[in-house]
């Protein structure tokens, strides 16, 4: 206990939980870590194995993948064993690197699924006429994702914002506590860019999106009327899982950036920055899980060879969108 005490002294910004709140979080982030390995990875081997499944949107599923498992080997696997002691064990070093790799991670995960959204506008809605998603623009824009990523975590390692202990003092973040001006400027700079973009990004893509299923349910009968249903269906659920994910988390560090001085529970200052890594499970789920076509491959894998729901006979529902906005409403 004598580290555990002395980690407190040394940082004011720390959240001192009791034990048993310790123990909690280590409890939920084991079963948070678990669910997101084996769901990402049931993800990237499927695609992998099936030369089918090898198409551009595909490819940023298989990229958000690979960016939640980082995020879940680097940010939340750590996490179950600092809760577990109730202190932080890796260091000065571990806290800085640990910090940049989630952040990293995180940020490409978030720019992924901004891409995800734009594929989608590209495939429905056909914003530029011809002009179709490619492989090439999938790998140009995930290539992207990464860089853009990498520029905006980058600065706290060369002095502008910085890495420290957050929430409970048993994991690393961006530094959003800090009164200090580089601190400060960096975080407003940080969250406007690599949040606030992906975000605009996603609720622009997606309201164009359900706007044209809207008019081709009007000329395209009951089928497209199916088709609006099923994928306002997603949209939902897709807005919803990145507000409940990284929206708290946001709101936290803004509101302690421009009010140093506000009094928040402890709860309020150490849930968001967990909710943010349950974000490594829903996305698989909503992204993935809920595509019939990649279901038909991933359920077996994952029981052990045995489906329990047959697959139907229905189109995917990319598919089923398509049609009626290429044959109803393409312009004149």
């Amino acid at each position: 206990m004598h580290l555990f005490d002395q980690i407190f002294s040394k940082n004011s910004n720390i959240v001192p939980l009791p034990w048993a709140g310790f123990i909690t979080l280590s409890l939920l982030m084991a079963v948070f870590s678990i669910t997101a390995v084996v769901l990402n990875a049931t993800v990237i081997v499927v695609t992998l194995r099936h030369k089918q499944l090898r198409q551009p949107l595909n490819f940023a599923l298989v990229n958000l993948a690979v960016a939640d498992l980082g995020i879940t080997l680097t940010g939340s696997v750590p996490s179950v064993v600092t809760n577990a002691l109730g202190y932080y064990i890796m260091g000065r070093v571990g806290c800085v690197l640990e910090g940049f790799c989630v952040a990293l991670f995180g940020i490409t995960a978030l720019c992924t699924v901004a891409l995800i959204a734009v594929e989608r506008l590209f495939v429905v809605c056909k914003p530029l006429g011809t002009i179709t998603f490619q492989t090439k623009h999938a790998a140009g824009g995930l290539l992207l994702s990464w860089l853009w990523s990498l520029v905006w975590n980058s600065p706290p390692l060369f002095g502008w914002g910085s890495y420290q202990l957050e929430g409970a003092g048993t994991s690393c973040g961006p530094d959003w506590q800090s009164r200090d001006l580089k601190n400060v400027s960096y975080i407003i700079c940080y969250f406007s860019l690599c949040f606030a973009v992906p975000f605009f990004i996603i609720v622009v893509s997606y309201s164009w999106l359900l706007y044209t299923l809207r008019q081709v349910a009007k000329v395209g009968g009951c089928t497209a009327a199916r088709a609006e249903s099923k994928v306002a269906w997603m949209v939902v659920m897709m807005v919803l899982a990145f507000l409940v994910s990284w929206l708290p988390y946001a709101a936290l560090a803004l509101t302690v950036v421009f009010n140093p001085d506000v009094q928040l529970a402890v709860l309020v200052k150490v849930v968001p920055i967990y909710m943010a890594k349950s974000s490594t499970v829903y996305n698989p789920l909503i992204y993935i899980y809920m595509n019939k076509k990649f279901q038909k491959y991933a359920i077996p894998l994952l029981m052990c060879g045995r489906d329990p729901w047959p697959s139907e006979d229905d189109v995917s529902d990319v598919q089923t969108v398509v049609s009626p906005l290429n044959n109803k409403i393409s312009p004149e």
